[in-house]
């Protein structure tokens, strides 16, 4: 149970991210640049080693890669839903529902999994104090799949 609803907070977390004002004239940051931001600031809260860091590094730039194809298809779905309403097409309307959700699963999955391997990195200590944050063990920052492509 618990692992669901850290599962839900990174994807709510990473969706957040892509309605957040931006400095660089709306552009969002590329998936690289927010894996490198994650790292520094889970660093920052957690005082991860290089070693750390780097493991981080790749197990969220992981997941930023899987995510990506998931994103592209799931854009796709939603478009095709509003020309499905906009047709009342309820069978369209229908499958493209379950496709949307079957999508929505896979990008809680990646995310999951990649929290999942960022925790079990980390001391007993570390896990200690990424549990006691507000947010709870989810992590702070965006997830590993970035915002959906817009």
């Amino acid at each position: 149970m618990k692992l669901a609803a850290t599962a839900a907070l990174s994807v709510s977390l990473m969706f957040a991210q892509g309605f957040r004002p931006r400095d660089n004239g709306g552009t969002p940051p590329d998936p690289a640049t927010m894996v490198q931001m994650r790292v520094a600031h889970l660093t920052a809260l957690l005082s991860l080693t290089a070693a750390q860091q780097t493991q981080a590094t790749t197990i969220f730039t992981n997941a930023s890669t899987a995510a990506q194809t998931v994103h592209t298809s799931l854009q796709t779905d939603r478009d095709s839903l509003t020309t499905a309403i906009q047709a009342n097409n309820s069978a369209t309307i229908d499958q493209l529902a379950a496709s949307i959700g079957t999508l929505q699963g896979q990008l809680t999955s990646i995310n999951a999994k990649a929290d999942a391997a960022f925790y079990a990195i980390l001391t007993s200590t570390q896990q200690t104090t990424y549990n006691s944050m507000p947010h709870g063990p989810a992590g702070p920052g965006p997830g590993p799949g970035g915002p959906p492509p817009q």
